[in-house]
C-alpha cells in the first residue's frame, strides 16, 4: 500500500512540475518573441524600404533614424536592449543599407525627398505617434518630420546630430568649400567624407581606447561606400546638406516655441561636430536632459548599455 501511495505521489509531483516547467517555457518563449528583431520590407512611393522592427506593437513607439554612412544596422544593440518595453522601428533610407538605391538620374537625393519617403513609410506602417531618435543624418530627416507633423511627435532623442551652425566643427571647411563650388571640390569632398580614414575616424574619433571598437564597423561601411553608384549618391546628398544649415534657425525656433521633451546624447570623442553642440540644445530647451558620454560619434558602438538605461528613464519620466 505504501508503494502505491509513493508511486502516486511521484506521478502527481511529476505532472505538477511538468505543468510549471511548461508554463515557464511558454512565458520564456513569449518573452523571446517580444525581444525578437524582425527584418522586413515594404513598398513606399514605388521603392522597397527595408526596416528592422522589435518589441510589442502596443508599446510606446520609438522611430529610429540613422546617420551616414550607416543604416538601421547601427541600432541593432539598442533594439536588443529595449524591445521588452518598447516598440522600435528603424528604416534604411533610400540609397542606404538594404533599401532600394535608385539611380541619381531618376531620384533626387535630397533631405526633403528622403524625408518625404520616410514620412510616407511611417504612414504605410500606420505610425501615428512616436518618439524620434535622430542620429547624424537622422537629425535633418527627423526635424523635417517634426515640423511637418508636430502632432505625431511625443519626444525627441538627439544623438550626435546638429541643429546649429556653430555645431559644424573645423573639418567642415572642406565641406563648405564643396557647397560653394561643387565641380572644383568634388574630389576633396569625397576624400574628406568617404575615404577609409574618414570612415574609421567617424567611429573612433579621438577615443584612446581603440580596442573597444569592432573594426568591422568601418570596414563594412567603407565597402558600402565603394559599392557601385554610392559615391555619386552620397555626394549628391551631401551637396544638399547645405539646405540643413539654412534650416537650422527654423528648427531652433520650433524647439524654443514648443519646448519638446528632449533627450540629448553625445559622444565626447566625436570629431564630426563641435563639442559645444549639446549645450546649444539646452539653450533652446532649458529642460532638456543632456548626457555627454565617453564615446564617439556612433555612441552605441561602445555605450549601448548606458544609452539604453538612459532612454528607459527618459521614456518613463516624459509620461
Amino acid at each position: 500500500m505504501r508503494k502505491v501511495k509513493l508511486v502516486t505521489f511521484i506521478l502527481t509531483s511529476s505532472v505538477f512540475l511538468f505543468v510549471i516547467v511548461s508554463g515557464l517555457n511558454s512565458q520564456t518563449k513569449d518573452m523571446a518573441m517580444d525581444n525578437q528583431v524582425f527584418y522586413r520590407t515594404t513598398k513606399v512611393d514605388g521603392l522597397t524600404i527595408f526596416y528592422r522592427e522589435a518589441g510589442p506593437k502596443d508599446a510606446p513607439l520609438i522611430l529610429l533614424l540613422h546617420g551616414l554612412p550607416s543604416s538601421s544596422r547601427m541600432f541593432d544593440s539598442l533594439l536588443a536592449r529595449l524591445a521588452d518595453k518598447y516598440h522600435l522601428i528603424a528604416p534604411d533610407y533610400p540609397g542606404f543599407g538594404h533599401s532600394d538605391w535608385p539611380d541619381p538620374k531618376q531620384f533626387d537625393y535630397t533631405f526633403d525627398h528622403i524625408t518625404r519617403v520616410i514620412d510616407d513609410f511611417s504612414q504605410v506602417l500606420g505610425l501615428s505617434r512616436y518618439t524620434l531618435y535622430m542620429q547624424d543624418y537622422g537629425g535633418p530627416v527627423g526635424f523635417r518630420m517634426a515640423l511637418a507633423h508636430p502632432e505625431r511627435v511625443e519626444a525627441l532623442i538627439v544623438q550626435d546630430a546638429v541643429a546649429h551652425n556653430e555645431g559644424l566643427g573645423v573639418n567642415w571647411a572642406t565641406r563648405r568649400a564643396f557647397w560653394a563650388d561643387r565641380s572644383a571640390r568634388e574630389e576633396d569632398l569625397r576624400t574628406n567624407l568617404l575615404s577609409m580614414a574618414a570612415t574609421k575616424t567617424r567611429h573612433v574619433g579621438d577615443d584612446p581606447n581603440v580596442e573597444l571598437y569592432d573594426p568591422d564597423l568601418w570596414t563594412d561601411e567603407y565597402a558600402f561606400l565603394n559599392s557601385s553608384g554610392q559615391a555619386q549618391i552620397q555626394s549628391d546628398l551631401f551637396y544638399d546638406y547645405r539646405t540643413n544649415v539654412d534650416s537650422y534657425p527654423k528648427w531652433q525656433a520650433w524647439m524654443q516655441k514648443t519646448q519638446p521633451k528632449l533627450l540629448v546624447l553625445w559622444g565626447k570623442h566625436d570629431l564630426s561636430f563641435d563639442p559645444g553642440e549639446p549645450e546649444r540644445y539646452r539653450k533652446d530647451v532649458p529642460n532638456a536632459e543632456v548626457h555627454v558620454l565617453d564615446a564617439g560619434h556612433f555612441a552605441l558602438d561602445t555605450k549601448a548599455d548606458e544609452i539604453a538605461e538612459i532612454i528607459r528613464r527618459f521614456m518613463i519620466a516624459k509620461k
